[in-house]
Order: structure tokens, then C-alpha cells, then sequence
């Protein structure tokens, strides 16, 4: 084989920011280590009623207030949201100012670094979002959360956002012919008087405010079975008891058993699948009682709905136990849920169905850039924190780990990701710390690598021409994007009359000084017969547009 490369400039790469952020007023001096959150609602009218104790730690002394989430009632929400009537620490009653959605408690004293204090908030109102409170599809009232991605405001005064993740427990009265769901384990179930209940949940896992959850519904719940002591739960409406019992059965305890073996341990005590009347499109992967929607429900065991499933446990593991610190990573959530959920299906089903599964992928993202070629997987300032994902944090995020684990090597890729997951587990992390892994089990700087593929937009179009020249295969092929270049290798090979094909061969399309090579190379047919077609990354490891020509390539 004899290999020509001919430069080819199309634009300078430019230097990439790796400084980002999100606009959520962050206060890394104080972290809240957990909440404690008294909940009541009935049927007499849709009314929140909550009481709110904040254990907050303070990392850096000299500060007098506490910042608190909470959106408040106004006329421009047609009179939803929570009005506050009394804030505490202890017997003491607090000053405290609502206003601008935010709640801003007057401590009464300069808080030393390392003292912790203990404040309840005490509210009621009509949540304008965040909780959907109303008929399922059977016309049954029921009151279901989705806190997605910063509406947990809306109806518990929090630190609403990732960065700052606690632990919970979630006390719950509610009309006693209602079953309720919370994160965590049951402590206590207890009938109250006047026809009410309490259940009483503990989450003693830190855990960011978008997965936290609450369901009160007329339910039904089986245990299913149980794995490494845990227990794993179906919660359907009792009209879908057989169908749901049915469809949820599969395949949430392969998916823990598989997903502990490859990544690291699960973090919770209970796994529990739940239909939500809040979840209408597919799933939302509250911490430990991961919810969809109730048209999950088919008794078929639809495999769509049973890819969902795997995908909102790979989240108890991505986005639920290692968390983004800023809304800007949150495709360290997305695309990790998405691409694991591949790499079961690969496991479970078979390479075929892997493969389908990230070519459906690749279909995604071609389309999408088709109209929007400047959006980068990780952008600089985020400021609507409801406007945070997007698809391509799915499937381009889901292509970006699979091309690591083609560069790297699976062995080597996995064990980045368990020494990533090992030192960020119930933590928070960035884009670098993951780079940081992998560069250390690989031995490679993956600098240019995650510049090009999450802090610039567009993907690489990659165009190959080939002819048969006096017994020889000749072929180019080159980046034809108009901006953003790559530093490419891409597989090739090419088919003889007898249907036979080539070995496959890697092609480096390099980037030197910032400008973008193209390869020519040139193969003797000799007597293996005439070459009748020539293909692009046959084994589906490179994202990109792929155009093939026969015909000769005029440099």
C-alpha cells in the first residue's frame, strides 16, 4: 500500500474556552447537608401546605443569611404560587424577606465557618408548576412531581440546583385512600385520624433537587423481586395492575446486576418503577423511584418503553449518583444514560441491536445540525436553568463516549469511567474530571479530542472519492465542512465483484498548525478482481456525514 497526504486548508481551529458556567446564583460557603420536608395536600382543594427544616452547613464564616428557592404567588400566575407565613431556628422566629421567587432568611448573626444551623419554613399555596395536581387518564385525582430541571421551586424551598446536593426525607399526609411514593425507604406508614395518612420516606443519599420526588395516587405496588438486598418495586394505577405488572417486570434487575458490574456500586437501598400522571413524554429519573409515563402501560412489554427503563436506571448511576456541578454539563447526565443504555442493549440483545441503536442516533444528530450547525455540547453561560438540554445532549453526548471507548479501547474506557465514578460518587463533577480520568488510565491527552467534540458545534462531513487508475484503487478523502475542523481517523474498505470485502482500514485525517489534511492513497487490485464499491466507517465508530463518489477526485 502506498499513502500520499496532500494538504488541504479549510479554517483555522479556533481555541476553546474551557472556563463555563450557569447563570444560578451559586454560594459554595454554605452547603446544605439535608432537608426535612412535611407535606399535606387533600382533595377539599389543590393547596400544597409544607414545612421545610434546612440543615445548612456553613464552609465560610461571616455570613448572616440563608438563600432559599421559592416561587411565589403573583397575579401573573393567576394567583398560584407559596406564600410563606413563618420562618424559624428552633423556637426563634426569623425575619425573612419573599421576593423575586427567592426566599432570603436574616440569621440575626454572623454564622461561624463549620457551625451548622437548622431553620423551618413554614408555607402553603397552589403550585404554578413542578407538581401536577389533577385526573390521570382513568379520571382519578392525583398529585405527581416533576421537578425538571430547576421547577422543584415551585413547591419546596430549596437550593434548586445540582451543585449543592442533600440528603431527604419526605413526610407526606394525604387522604388515607391514596397510596404516596417518595425517594428513599418507607420509615413510617400511619393512619392520622380524619381519614388521613402519613408515609414518611428517608433518602439518606445526597441527592441534587430535580430528583426529588412525590406520588399520591390511588396505586398499585409489588415488590418484584429483589437484588443484592434491594428491593424493586412497580407502582401502576390499580386499573394497569396486570398489564403494568407485567411490563415492569423486565428488565430492571439485569439492568442494576450489569450496570454494578461495569460502573460501580448502586447507591440507593430501593429501586421502584413508577407511573406518573407529571412524566407525559417518556421518563424522569427520580432518585430511586424513576417515573414514566403512564403510556408505558401496554402489557406487551413495548421495547420502547423497556429501552426507557434502562435508560432512567443508568441515570441512578449518571446524573442521580456522580451529578454535573454546572447546568452546562448536563450531557455527563444525558449522554451517559443514553450510551449505557446502548451498551445493556449490547450486552442484553446483541451487537446488531447496539448498532441500530447508535446509527438511529447518528440519524438524530445529522438531522439536527442540519438547522442548528453552531450548537456545542457544553456552552460557555446558561441562563434560562429550564432551558438546560436539548437532544443532542442525548445522542451526540451518547456518540462522544462511544467514539472515547473506540479510541481508548474498551478496557481501558471502562476503567476511566469506574475510577471517574469511584472518586465522584454522591459528588458532583465536570467535563474535566472525566477527561482527567481517561487521559490518566490512557496515557493520552485528549485535549484536542474534547475541544473538538463538546466545546464547538457542528460535526465533521467527511467526502471520499475513488477510481480504478492503471490496476490500482486510488481514492481521497477529506473534511468538506465549511467551519469547525476535526482531527479524524476514519475507517475504510472497499468490495470486489465476488462480494468479497477488504480488511478495514484506518485513514488519519490530521489536523496540522490548525489546518485540516486530506488523505490519497493508492492500492494494487492485482488479480483480486474489479473493486464495485467502497464504504466509510463500516463498523459505525465515527460521527459524521458521510458522502461516497465513483469517480476521480481533480485536486
Amino acid at each position: 500500500m502506498r499513502i500520499l497526504v496532500l494538504a488541504l486548508l479549510l479554517i483555522a481551529l479556533p481555541a476553546q474556552a474551557q472556563e463555563y458556567s450557569d447563570s444560578y446564583p451559586k454560594n459554595p460557603g454554605i452547603d446544605i447537608q439535608g432537608y426535612v420536608f412535611e407535606i399535606m395536600v387533600t382533595d377539599d382543594n389543590d393547596i400544597v401546605r409544607g414545612r421545610t427544616t434546612v440543615d445548612a452547613r456553613y464552609v465560610e464564616g461571616g455570613q448572616s443569611q440563608l438563600r432559599l428557592d421559592l416561587i411565589g404567588k403573583t397575579t401573573e400566575r393567576e394567583g398560584r404560587g407559596m406564600e410563606v407565613a413563618r420562618v424559624t431556628m428552633g423556637d426563634e422566629e426569623l425575619s425573612f424577606a419573599h421576593a423575586n421567587d427567592a426566599i432570603v432568611i436574616d440569621l440575626g448573626m454572623d454564622v461561624p465557618a463549620g457551625k451548622r444551623v437548622q431553620v423551618a419554613v413554614e408555607y402553603s399555596g397552589i403550585p404554578a408548576d413542578g407538581m401536577d395536581i389533577g385526573p390521570n387518564r382513568y379520571g382519578d385525582r392525583t398529585f405527581f412531581s416533576d421537578n425538571w430541571s430547576s421547577r422543584v421551586r415551585n413547591w419546596l424551598p430549596v437550593v434548586d440546583h445540582p451543585y449543592d446536593k442533600a440528603t431527604t426525607e419526605m413526610i407526606i399526609t394525604h387522604p388515607a385512600h391514596y397510596q404516596s411514593t417518595s425517594n428513599g425507604v418507607l420509615k413510617e406508614s400511619s393512619n392520622v385520624g380524619n381519614r388521613m395518612k402519613m408515609t414518611h420516606w428517608v433518602n439518606d443519599v445526597p441527592t441534587a433537587t430535580w430528583l426529588y420526588f412525590i406520588g399520591v395516587a390511588e396505586m398499585a405496588m409489588e415488590v418484584v423481586d429483589t437484588w443484592n438486598g434491594i428491593p424493586i418495586e412497580t407502582w401502576v394505577y390499580w386499573q394497569d395492575r396486570d398489564d403494568g405488572f407485567y411490563d415492569f417486570a423486565e428488565p430492571s434487575k439485569a439492568v442494576l446486576a450489569y450496570y454494578e458490574d461495569l460502573i460501580g456500586p448502586y447507591v440507593n437501598k430501593r429501586l421502584g418503577n413508577i407511573v406518573s400522571n407529571a412524566t407525559p413524554g417518556g421518563g424522569m429519573e427520580a432518585a430511586s423511584i424513576p417515573a414514566y409515563s403512564d403510556r408505558s402501560v401496554s402489557g406487551n412489554r413495548d421495547m420502547r418503553w423497556q429501552h426507557v427503563i434502562i435508560h432512567e436506571i443508568a441515570h441512578q448511576w449518571f446524573g442521580n449518583a456522580v451529578t454535573e456541578y454546572h447546568w452546562n454539563d448536563v450531557w455527563l447526565s444525558e449522554g451517559f444514560a443514553t450510551y449505557y443504555t446502548l451498551l445493556f442493549r449490547e450486552h442484553h440483545y446483541g451487537r446488531d441491536d447496539f448498532l441500530t441503536g447508535l446509527q438511529q442516533s447518528r440519524d438524530r444528530v445529522r438531522t439536527y445540525y442540519r438547522d442548528f450547525w453552531d450548537f456545542a455540547l457544553v456552552r460557555p453561560y446558561i441562563e434560562d436553568l429550564n432551558d438546560v438540554s436539548g437532544p443532542m445532549m442525548y445522542q451526540k453526548g451518547a456518540w462522544v463516549l462511544h467514539m472515547l471507548r473506540e479510541t481508548l479501547g474498551e478496557d481501558v474506557y471502562h476503567q476511566g469511567i469506574r475510577n471517574y465514578y469511584a472518586e465522584y460518587i454522591n459528588k458532583n463533577a465536570q467535563t474535566a474530571d472525566l477527561r482527567r480520568h481517561l487521559e490518566e488510565v490512557s496515557g493520552q491527552d485528549l485535549k484536542q479530542f474534547f475541544d473538538q467534540w463538546l466545546f464547538q458545534g457542528g460535526i465533521p462531513s467527511v467526502a471520499a472519492n475513488w477510481w480504478i487508475e492503471d490496476g490500482k484503487l486510488e481514492f481521497n478523502i477529506r473534511q468538506t465542512q465549511s467551519t469547525y475542523l476535526y482531527d479524524l481517523e476514519v475507517d475504510v474498505r472497499y468490495q470486489f465483484a465476488d462480494g468479497t470485502w477488504s480488511e478495514t482500514t484506518p485513514v488519519k485525517l490530521p489536523l496540522v498548525n490548525g489546518e485540516a489534511w486530506q488523505a490519497n492513497m493508492s492500492i494494487p487490485i492485482g488479480d483480486a478482481g474489479d473493486v464495485v464499491a467502497f464504504e466509510l466507517d463500516p463498523g459505525v465508530r465515527l460521527l459524521a456525514n458521510y458522502v461516497v463518489a465513483n469517480e476521480r477526485f481533480d485536486r
